[in-house]
C-alpha cells in the first residue's frame, strides 16, 4: 500500500536539529493542527495488559458523566473499541485507501461509528507490517476528526495506543495529549515497561503540552511493587482494577463492564472506573517523573 504523505506535513528532525531529545530521530505532525479544549489522554502499557479494556470502559465512565467521548485506536489491529461497537469497525486507512487517499471525499460515517452509550469510536489502523510509519495514520486520523469539527464538538478523546512501542510514530499521540497514563501489572515486565514509556513521554514533553498524569494498576490483586516504583520515580497511582472474572467474560461477551449482569464485584469494578473518570475530569497534576536507567531498574525490581 502506498500512503503519499502531501496530506498531512512531516518532518524528520535529529538531536542536532532540535528533536525530543538526544540521539532522537522522530516523525513530527503538523504543529498547526489543534485538537480544540477536549480533554485529552494517551492510554499506554505494555502489550498485552489491558489497555483497551481500560480505554474503553474509562470512555463508557466518561459518558456516563455526561461528557461527549471519542476513542481512537492506534494499534494495526484495530481491536481497541470492540467492546464498544460489538464488531471490528473499518479503520481509517480503510477509508482512505476506498478513496485512493483522496480525504476530501471521506464523510464522517466512513471512519466514525457510535459505541455503546455514544462513546464515538474511531479506529486509526496502520500501514502493512514493515512498510511505513505509524505516525502517519494517527496524523491523519486528527486531522480527518479535525476538518469534520468532531473534536470541538468532543468532551474528552482517548487515544489507546500500541503496546510499549516508544517510536516517534506511536509517540504522535503524545503530541495531542495533555495527560498520558500508564496502565501495569504488579509485576517485572509491566514495571519495566513503564519505566520506559516513561522515558519517552519525558522526552515529549519537552516539546509537547504533555505530561504524566498516573499509573493504573490492572490485573492485580497487589499494588506492593508498583506502589514502591512509583515512590522511588515520582509517580502515582490512581486507579486500580484486580485480575477479575467479570473483566474476562466482559471481553468474550464483546461487552463493556458497564453492560454486564450487575453483581457487588461488578459494581465496585464500575465505580472505580467512574471515581477514576471523575478525578482525570476535574484535572490532574502533572508528575515531576524521573525514570530510571534500564539497568538501575533491574536492580531495583528485587522480587521475592
Amino acid at each position: 500500500m502506498n500512503m503519499p504523505n502531501n496530506n498531512i506535513p512531516v518532518r524528520i528532525m535529529d538531536a542536532a536539529g532540535g528533536g525530543d531529545g538526544e540521539g532522537s530521530l522522530q516523525v513530527h505532525l503538523d504543529d498547526q493542527i489543534d485538537v480544540g479544549q477536549a480533554k485529552i489522554f494517551a492510554v499506554y502499557g505494555k502489550g498485552g495488559i489491558g489497555k483497551s479494556t481500560t480505554s474503553s470502559n474509562l470512555s463508557v465512565a466518561f459518558s456516563k458523566l455526561g461528557k461527549r467521548v471519542i476513542q481512537i485506536g492506534c494499534d494495526p489491529k484495530h481491536d481497541s473499541t470492540f467492546t464498544l461497537t460489538k464488531c471490528l469497525v473499518p479503520t481509517v486507512i480503510d477509508a482512505l485507501e476506498a478513496v485512493e487517499f483522496h480525504a476530501e471525499e471521506l464523510r464522517v460515517e466512513d471512519f466514525v461509528y457510535e459505541g455503546y452509550n455514544g462513546v464515538m469510536c474511531v479506529e486509526a489502523g496502520g500501514p502493512p507490517a514493515g512498510t511505513g510509519c505509524g505516525g502517519y495514520v494517527v496524523g491523519q486520523t486528527v486531522k480527518l476528526l479535525k476538518q469534520h469539527h468532531l473534536l470541538e464538538d468532543s468532551d474528552v478523546v482517548i487515544f489507546d495506543v500500541l503496546g510499549d512501542v516508544v517510536c516517534g510514530g506511536f509517540a504522535s499521540p503524545l503530541q495531542h495529549a495533555e495527560r498520558a497514563l500508564v496502565v501495569t501489572a504488579n509485576d517485572f515486565d509491566s514495571i519495566f515497561a513503564m519505566n520506559r514509556i516513561a522515558t519517552a513521554i519525558q522526552a515529549k514533553s519537552k516539546n509537547y503540552g504533555v505530561r504524566l498524569g498516573g499509573v493504573i494498576a490492572n490485573r492485580s490483586a497487589k499494588t506492593d511493587e508498583i506502589d514502591r516504583f512509583n515512590a522511588a520515580v515520582g509517580l502515582k497511582r490512581v486507579a486500580h482494577f484486580p485480575d477479575l472474572d467479570i473483566i474476562r467474560r466482559s471481553r468474550l461477551k464483546k461487552s463493556t463492564l458497564f453492560e454486564m449482569p450487575a453483581s457487588e464485584e461488578l459494581e465496585r469494578v464500575q465505580q472505580e472506573y467512574l471515581d477514576l473518570a471523575a478525578r482525570l475530569w476535574a484535572g490532574t497534576d502533572p508528575l515531576p517523573v524521573t525514570p530510571m536507567k534500564d539497568r538501575d531498574l533491574f536492580d531495583f525490581l528485587g522480587f521475592d
